[in-house]
């Protein structure tokens, strides 16, 4: 196999990162994609999505009084906020220095692929994603905790 043929397999698009960590982030798939499917941060990824996800349900089947879905939703928010920053990061960097992280044979190479506005707008729907979720989720925690202490105060008072 030549040495052009071994780069083009190894090539980390870095558009394509951030696009995968934008839809897929909270599974852990820019993570295989970067590093294949020995990471252990992308297989633990799935982990707190799926406990939030398992919070979401609980409100559904036992209503918003059940407590550990007060502390399993904002689990969620947080690690979708967390893999939109990781996306904004991805996006954002330089390509010299993105080569020479992920693509180490093109980093000499002034001809190596510079990413676009595909990038650019990834990272935009990234922001934007994340930081609503990111207020969503304080939102819920901050108007959750205010409940329960009003509603420690009133058993206290009677």
């Amino acid at each position: 196999m030549s040495n052009t043929t071994a780069n083009a397999q190894n090539y980390k698009s870095k558009t394509l990162a951030t696009w995968l960590a934008l839809i897929g982030g909270p599974l852990g798939l820019h993570r295989f994609y970067l590093y294949g499917f020995g990471d252990l941060w992308g297989w633990l990824h799935p982990i707190p999505t799926l406990l939030g996800v398992l919070g979401i349900q609980r409100v559904e089947e036992l209503g918003q009084d059940d407590k550990l879905a007060w502390l399993l939703i904002p689990v969620l928010g947080f690690m979708v906020a967390y893999t939109m920053l990781q996306a904004i990061a991805y996006g954002l960097m330089a390509d010299e220095k993105w080569h020479a992280r992920f693509n180490p044979a093109l980093r000499a190479d002034p001809n190596a692929p510079a990413s676009g506005w595909a990038a650019v707008i990834g990272v935009v729907l990234a922001l934007l994603l994340g930081a609503t979720v990111l207020m969503a989720t304080i939102a819920f925690s901050g108007q959750r905790y205010f409940e329960y202490q009003v509603d420690e105060a009133l058993k206290i008072s009677q």
